[in-house]
């Protein structure tokens, strides 16, 4: 007989939404358990269910049927090793709000043109390199004090800050690991308090962007290479880091990761990932690594 693997799933609902003794029954009822032990993470927002079972997969499919029309996020991972120490975070549209690049298009009369090719790239339609060709080649001429105006007005993403400062509280290493630019990453991360960043180099010319792209890019396959890099600098295993963004160029970093999780994210990302946040903020990953609300750090 084959040992028994102590599970957890961690139920969270979206910021407007409340996950009731309701939502919790019929989500056990659902995966077939009948010994679990819960714990609330926070008052009507998001719970543990401690459970064993020699059947996962049916249990989840169970879960994840139950709660397909609902406001109400989970996650489903084994109990051990669930609290991380390595974070890899990618930067646009999942520690801020916005796509720095066609935010830039503004000044430049071009959003609606350069924003249908970051979605068309992010969805996986487009080759990233060759996208990202295309746009800073539109951005030709935007100055650096325009830069410097878009980064004033970056908006950090719901629970960022509480995501890092707690996970870094508790000893985690954490590392901003983006397809865009420095002059974003840097203020991104200092304002969040990263420990680490990893970035594409924006090319200049007498205070304007040039146009052209600079090489090496930072992409799919490269996003993946700093999270390996980054786990062996810090003896960090495998199962203990955690993953999280948004577009196809973060799909080998999400799957190279402990956890790799699609935040808000492009279809293809979110069928692919193991583990996704469509209705919370980014405090999610930090009940899902079991932490409760009291012990957020801002």
């Amino acid at each position: 007989m084959s040992k028994l693997v102590a599970y957890v799933a961690t139920l969270i609902a979206a910021p407007k939404a409340a996950l009731t003794q309701k939502n919790l029954d019929g989500a056990i009822e659902a995966m077939g358990l009948r010994e679990v032990h819960v714990s609330w993470l926070a008052v009507n927002g998001a719970v543990d269910v401690t459970f064993t079972t020699q059947d996962p997969e049916t249990a989840l499919k169970r879960l994840s049927l139950f709660l397909k029309d609902t406001q109400i996020d989970y996650f489903f991972q084994q109990k051990k090793d669930r609290r991380k120490k390595l974070l890899i975070a990618d930067m646009d549209s999942t520690m801020i709000v916005e796509e720095c690049l066609d935010e830039l298009a503004r000044f430049k009369g071009l959003q609606q043109e350069i924003s249908h090719i970051t979605a068309c790239a992010m969805s996986g339609e487009l080759d990233f390199e060759a996208a990202l060709k295309e746009r800073v080649a539109l951005l030709a001429g935007v100055t650096r004090a325009e830069i410097s105006q878009l980064i004033e007005r970056l908006t950090l993403m719901p629970g960022a800050r509480a995501l890092v400062t707690t996970m870094r509280f508790h000893g985690a290493y954490t590392a901003l690991v983006s397809s865009g630019f420095e002059p974003f990453t840097e203020s991104i991360a200092t304002r969040l308090g990263f420990d680490e960043t990893r970035a594409n180099t924006l090319l200049m010319k007498d205070h304007c962007i040039m146009g052209q792209l600079a090489y090496p890019v930072l992409g799919r396959h490269e996003k993946l290479r700093a999270l390996e890099e980054i786990r062996q600098a810090h003896l960090i295993p495998q199962q203990l880091t955690l993953a999280v963004g948004d577009g196809a160029n973060d799909l080998d970093m999400l799957q190279g990761s402990g956890l790799g999780v699609a935040y808000h994210a492009k279809p293809i990302v979110a069928q692919a990932a193991r583990a996704r946040i469509d209705h919370a903020d980014l405090t999610a990953l930090l009940y899902a690594q079991g932490y409760r609300q009291e012990e957020f750090r801002q």
